[in-house]
């Protein structure tokens, strides 16, 4: 598949993701999540990037592959239930653009 073709895959999953909110738990691994709030999606991120850092270090490249995929869906349905919006993140990381990792980081120390 062309990288063109799947470029805008975040945010088709982000979409996805919007239109669970409120959906039966029941019948939706998603709308579950989102009921359960930060905590419990935050405790799934924790897990999936566990997850991510034993496939790098004993699984391999197609285990990373998945583990991320897993990760990634993750983290946008907790930027559902926090109201963050892929653009904002995107946002953040054009204005990081350019800069220094090192004096991104110091920046935020004060």
């Amino acid at each position: 598949m062309s990288t063109d073709s799947n470029a805008d895959v975040l945010q088709r999953l982000f979409d996805v993701i919007e239109s669970r909110r409120g959906a039966d738990p029941d019948s939706s691994y998603t709308a579950k999540l989102l009921a359960g709030g930060p905590k419990k999606i935050a405790k799934k991120i924790g897990e999936e990037s566990a997850e991510v850092v034993i496939a790098a270090l004993s699984e391999g490249k197609d285990a990373v592959t998945l583990e991320s995929a897993d990760l990634l869906y993750h983290l946008l349905v907790m930027w559902s239930a926090m109201g963050v919006r892929p653009e904002d993140v995107y946002a953040e990381l054009v204005r990081r653009e350019g800069t220094s990792g090192i004096i991104e980081k110091n920046s935020r120390k004060k």
